[in-house]
């Protein structure tokens, strides 16, 4: 089987590159940085979207790496700038947008010039497509939220919707905070709780919705392999936890105290906008559709996942 990723040098696109080798598939990989992709039997493609874009830069045509999605049996977009790269200034907002709406429609216009079009696409997204204002359980039913993620993240996965009218399956996956030692969340917050000055976030009552990276990547393979399953689908854990639930088990599994709480100014001193979009506010994102269709969990339990991740080395 061949697997085309877009992005596949990241944090979660680095682990599902790993998997799929270790299922023996032929594995490609969209990148902008060849020499971070760090398996030799891995096939690099160097990609940049926005050079193929007109001079409007809002029409990407394929480029020479196009060649890599025709015959490709899935095809996997994680490409985008961090959200977490940088404050969130005016430009940087930009960036973000730009470059999941350029790197997704450079990736349909190449599907749609394929001769052999990929049956599958696994589209990322994130739940920031609900927004933050809402209270309760959040699935995949809820409309898009009015801020700034909610905007960018329908404007993100507007630019996949043409795939369906070429005959392919088309799953969205709007992941929550995934979960593993080196990298992601954990890789910040760790090192605060290890020197006894964790604690929750502003009230610690928002919910997070997080989801193990290991259950992420069992998604990705499954959403692939399910031939019923199309539309958006939520990678998150079945219980999402408050912040303060988060912290608490956090430390336990560190071994540290939680009892530090970092006021909700101070947050937004630290982080700007990611704090009042993505921080201090939270979701309460369910997984409704997975469960439904029969998707099982290995981590389910927030307590047991960051057991695992940290006496893993995960």
């Amino acid at each position: 089987m061949k697997i085309v990723i877009a992005g596949g040098s990241g944090f979660l696109g680095g682990r599902l590159v790993d998997h799929f080798e270790t299922r023996g598939f032929d594995v490609v990989v969209l990148t902008r940085s060849p020499e971070a992709v760090r398996s030799p039997l891995v096939r690099q493609v160097a990609w940049s979207p926005e050079a193929s874009a007109d001079a409007s830069g809002d029409a990407p045509t394929p480029g020479s790496w196009a060649a890599a999605l025709d015959g490709a049996d899935a095809v996997v977009n994680l490409a985008g700038a961090s959200l977490a790269g940088r404050r969130w200034t005016t430009a940087y907002k930009q960036e973000l947008r730009r470059s999941r709406v350029t790197s997704t429609r450079a990736l349909v216009n190449a599907v749609r010039a394929a001769t052999t079009r990929p049956p599958v696409f696994v589209q990322g997204s994130a739940v920031g497509y609900y927004g933050t204002s809402r209270e309760g359980p959040i699935d995949e039913s809820c409309p898009p939220g009015d801020d700034f993620l909610g905007r960018m993240c329908v404007a993100w996965e507007a630019e996949a919707l043409p795939l369906t009218a070429l005959g392919v399956r088309l799953v969205i996956l709007r992941t929550g905070i995934a979960l593993a030692r080196d990298g992601g969340a954990l890789q910040k917050m760790a090192p605060a709780f290890r020197y006894f000055v964790g604690g929750p976030l502003g009230s610690g009552r928002q919910y997070l919705s997080w989801i193990h990276r290991d259950d992420w990547v069992a998604m990705v393979d499954w959403a692939i392999e399910h031939p019923d399953l199309a539309g958006p689908l939520n990678a998150t854990a079945p219980e999402p936890a408050t912040n303060a639930a988060f912290s608490k088990s956090l430390g336990r599994a560190l071994h540290r105290p939680s009892w530090l709480p970092v006021p909700g100014f101070a947050v937004r001193l630290a982080v700007g906008e990611l704090a009042t979009e993505g921080l201090l506010r939270g979701q309460q994102v369910v997984p409704a559709r997975a469960r439904e269709l029969g998707f099982v969990f290995r981590y389910p339990d927030l307590c047991a996942a960051l057991t695992a991740i940290f006496a893993r080395r995960v």
